[in-house]
């Protein structure tokens, strides 16, 4: 299991690469489709990426009232497909200034979070019923390839650096 500290430095890692390579983009390629070869400009992503970290922190405020995560019904029900698909859907009619501004306020509230959580809770069940660590179960949720946890952002590096690569002016 990670320690909060290296949950951290994973997640500002993964949102710096992630935002180096959106800031090499010119404006109209941000709404261009094509991300991992698929449906998904950009923008798409960054509400993507935004909308699990809103799963994260929704489930931090679950399991501090002694519930259950939202998205562990949310998994339950939906392919990670189809749960992806509608996290996209619902941000689509955003403007880019405002996806950017909302996926900011996440990624730090998520981060807040982390930093005044303390060691104890970290390693504690997320519940009394709860059998796994709380730093595992977030991890979880924030997953990247091959399962790593906290690397969600990191796992789609590769996608938008090719995505970069075809739509950003060489420096």
């Amino acid at each position: 299991m990670q320690s909060r500290r290296e949950a951290i430095r994973i997640l500002e890692e993964g949102r710096a690469r992630i935002e180096d390579l959106l800031d090499r983009l010119p404006r109209a390629a941000m709404t261009a489709v094509g991300v991992g070869g698929g449906d998904w400009s950009p923008k798409d992503l960054i509400g993507h990426l935004a909308s699990w970290e809103e799963y994260g922190l929704d489930a931090l405020a679950a399991w501090r009232r002694g519930e259950r995560a939202p998205i562990d019904e949310l998994q339950f029900t939906l392919s990670t497909s189809r749960l992806n698909d509608q996290a996209v859907a619902a941000k689509a009619g955003w403007t880019l200034p405002k996806v950017r501004r909302d996926a900011s306020r996440v990624h730090e509230e998520l981060l807040a979070e982390i930093h005044t959580m303390s060691d104890a809770r970290w390693r504690a069940p997320t519940t009394p019923r709860g059998r796994k660590p709380l730093g595992i179960r977030l991890g979880a949720i924030l997953q990247g390839s091959g399962g790593a946890h906290f690397a969600h952002d990191a796992a789609h590096v590769k996608s938008l650096s090719s995505f970069v690569k075809t739509h950003a002016p060489e420096r």
